[in-house]
């Protein structure tokens, strides 16, 4: 009997050893929540990838991110999805329209904030995986319809497929092709602090968390 109680005992500790190791100290139950928490604890750098859009010389990415006091939300989309993509250019679509209202805020006026200042220094960023197929000219269309304002949202491709499979792969956005032509793929809001690392990710319902996180953040950047 002491015996079987003893070996119990045993498994019941190495379980909770185990679910501690597995779950960061139970803080995430999820490989989601896991990959949120190891960002937020070690941000990841932007890889040496290039980029090119609407507005957007080929150039560096971690170079056009690396902006000081500057956040940038980024997500990745494809132009023919017609599923989740529509729901995050929805969420962006929210979020360019508090900080354009940011940027209409007169300093010194009853509505001017700390906020309203920081806001001013955040954009987004839509990164097309499917560059093969998401031209600049695609892109810039693509912007169009969804009413764009490039002084707040741009759209960018990585047009050399290796470098765009290692961005992928730094920032693990999971895309895989149907077969069909479409993609299935997980869908995320990506903070990018001043200096092109990804700092924080928050899932694309969190849209408003997102965005005051990404102010609050350019607030402390402010010099």
């Amino acid at each position: 009997m002491l015996r079987t109680a003893l070996l119990s005992a045993l498994l019941a500790l190495c379980g909770y050893a185990s679910a501690t190791w597995l779950t960061h100290d139970f803080q995430v139950w999820t490989a989601e929540g896991a990959r949120r928490l190891e960002v937020a604890l070690q941000p990841v750098v932007t890889p040496p990838v290039v980029a090119d859009g609407p507005g957007m010389t080929p150039q560096p990415l971690a170079q056009w991110l690396a902006a000081p006091g500057t956040v940038t939300v980024v997500d990745f989309i494809y132009t023919r999805c017609q599923t989740v993509c529509l729901s995050l250019g929805s969420s962006f679509q929210q979020m360019e329209a508090s900080l354009l209202q940011d940027r209409a805020t007169v300093p010194g006026s009853a509505s001017d904030s700390p906020w309203a200042d920081a806001g001013k220094r955040v954009r987004l960023l839509s990164i097309s995986f499917d560059g093969a197929h998401d031209t600049p000219d695609q892109l810039q269309a693509y912007a169009r319809r969804l009413q764009a304002d490039p002084a707040v949202w741009q759209f960018a491709r990585i047009a050399d497929g290796a470098q765009n499979a290692q961005l992928l792969r730094r920032f693990e956005v999971v895309v895989v092709p149907d077969g069909r032509g479409d993609f299935e793929h997980n869908a995320a809001l990506l903070v990018v602090d001043g200096r092109g690392r990804l700092v924080r990710i928050f899932d694309q319902t969190e849209q408003q968390l997102a965005l005051d996180y990404a102010r609050d953040l350019a607030r402390r950047q402010l010099p």
